[in-house]
């Protein structure tokens, strides 16, 4: 019973003293809290002091600044009257002076007329003067003023008709033998200035081989490899009895190079059959296109000329392998270019375009595709079609006179164009001719459908054509050999016969994948 009433008693004094101490923290608290109001008080106060102070100098500031404007933009204000003043003292300056002046010309005017009206009444009394003088001269003389002057105006005019003409004619003589003695100089000194040589092309070039079993090897088994050769290139291989030679005949240069490169090839490889002959030729073919373009190109270096359209550049590297009457047409072409170049320079034209037409003048020999177009139109209507100059275009299509010249280097491509051709040795019409002739008939072949190509060998007696076997059938291919033969004899003219072949092979080709 003691002990809980002691317990009780602890109890009641715990929570008496909690509650003692809950009163005390309170009043504590309470003093706290008005302790920090009175810091926050004050230091709101010391802040928005410390702002007012800041606003005012800022204001301040900002005052000085505006009335420093002010007084800036009243000094500029100022400055601008005193230049208006100036200015208006000028110009009431300038306008006084121009009063002035305009009395003056008022005054030398008024003087002027007064003058004028003297001289006025001195040149009447002078006209009066005159025609009584002149009356009594044509009393005196029996003509009449008018009548006077027509003789004498018809003498003078006779006098001076007859002195111009003596003069013209004096002049006219005196040009032209200076003209001539100037023509034969210039000319002399441009050939004697431009060394070329010359050396007539034939049809024929000599394939050299190490030893005579090569011969054997070309042929092949029953002739077909020299079969495969001939219907790939065109050329016709002659192997006879010259020791360690084979002789290629055909007319065109392009085809004979093909050929002489492929055997080339072939013999340097060992492997000579016709798949790969007709491999090697393909890729000869394709190897000499790169070359022409770099004959081109080199010719235009070393000539100097420069913007050449690639395609007529091509077409220069082509000119290495065609003909002009029997003289080698690149060759032909950079001569008449260096003759045009000096004889320009020696008349004071232009030497670059004088140049370029020169190696252009013959371009129209290279394309196949044109063959009843004079070669002068045809290479005028290239050189117009790849944007040449309007006179390196008249010089091309005048140098054989089928248009009119209008350039002033016209002329001068004619004339080199003649002094490179009639060198000595420098060209032989049969050849031309004959050429022509073998051109003909492939294109005649050619012209047929299904016809893939036509060569004209053994000298113009045989004449080879291709056809497509999916186009031309047999029986075809007889029509095709008869109709060519008939055409040939009644459009052509040749000597003795020409045998036509035509070959028709069907090939089935696959490939395993």
């Amino acid at each position: 019973m003691e002990i809980n009433l002691v317990i009780i008693i602890g109890i009641a004094a715990l929570a008496i003293g909690a509650v003692v101490m809950n009163v005390i923290n309170q009043s504590l608290l309470k003093k706290k809290a008005e302790q920090v109001l009175t810091e926050a008080k004050s230091k709101g106060e010391m802040i928005v002091k410390d702002r007012s102070l800041e606003a005012k100098e800022k204001f301040l500031a900002m005052k000085a600044e505006h009335e420093k404007e002010v007084m800036q933009r009243n000094q500029q204000l100022g400055n601008a009257e005193n230049k208006i003043k100036q200015k208006e003292q000028t110009l009431n300056q300038k306008i006084e002076q121009n009063q002035r002046k305009d009395q003056e010309l008022d005054q030398l005017r008024q003087t002027l007329n007064k003058q004028l009206e003297i001289v006025q009444s001195k040149k009447e009394e002078a006209d009066k003067a005159l025609q009584s003088q002149v009356k009594q001269l044509e009393k005196i003389a029996g003509l009449s003023a008018e009548e006077a002057k027509k003789q004498m105006v018809e003498a003078l005019t006779e006098e001076a008709r007859t002195e111009a003409m003596s003069k013209v004619k004096e002049l006219v003589d005196e040009a032209r033998l200076t003209a001539g003695k100037e023509a034969k100089k210039v000319i002399l000194n441009t050939i004697q200035r431009t060394a070329a040589e010359h050396a007539i092309e034939n049809s024929v070039s000599v394939f050299n081989i190490d030893n005579d079993e090569m011969k054997g090897r070309i042929i092949g088994r029953e002739g077909r490899n020299i079969r495969a050769l001939e219907a790939a290139t065109g050329v016709e291989i002659i192997v006879d009895d010259t020791p360690e030679a084979i002789i290629l005949s055909c007319f065109d240069p392009i085809r004979r190079e093909i050929a002489r490169l492929s055997l080339h090839r072939l013999v340097q490889d060992g492997r000579i059959h016709p798949a790969r002959i007709e491999e090697v030729v393909a890729k000869t073919r394709k190897q000499l296109e790169e070359e022409v373009v770099e004959i081109g190109e080199r010719t235009c270096i070393d000539l100097g000329i420069h913007g050449l359209h690639p395609e007529l550049i091509r077409m220069v590297g082509r000119m290495r392998y065609r003909s002009s009457y029997g003289q080698n047409l690149l060759q032909h072409s950079r001569e008449v270019a260096n003759l045009c170049a000096t004889m320009a320079a020696e008349l004071g034209f232009n030497v670059k375009l004088a140049k370029r037409a020169g190696l252009l003048h013959d371009i129209g020999k290279v394309p196949d595709d044109d063959p009843e177009t004079p070669h002068a139109l045809l290479g005028m209507k290239l050189a117009e079609k790849y944007k040449e100059h309007p006179d390196v275009v008249n010089a091309i299509g005048a140098h054989h006179d089928e248009i009119e010249m209008n350039a002033l280097i016209s002329p001068i491509i004619q004339a080199c164009d003649a002094i490179s051709g009639a060198r000595p040795g420098a060209r032989r019409e049969d050849s031309e001719n004959y050429m022509k002739r073998l051109k003909d008939l492939e294109n005649m072949a050619l012209s047929y459908n299904g016809v893939e190509k036509a060569y004209a060998i053994q000298a113009g007696r045989e004449l080879r054509v291709i056809v497509e076997s999916e186009k031309v059938t047999d029986q075809q291919a007889d029509v095709l050999s008869v109709d060519l033969s008939q055409r040939i004899q009644t459009e052509m003219t040749y000597p003795g016969q020409i045998k036509i072949t035509v070959i028709r092979e069907k090939r089935a080709v696959n490939y395993a994948k």
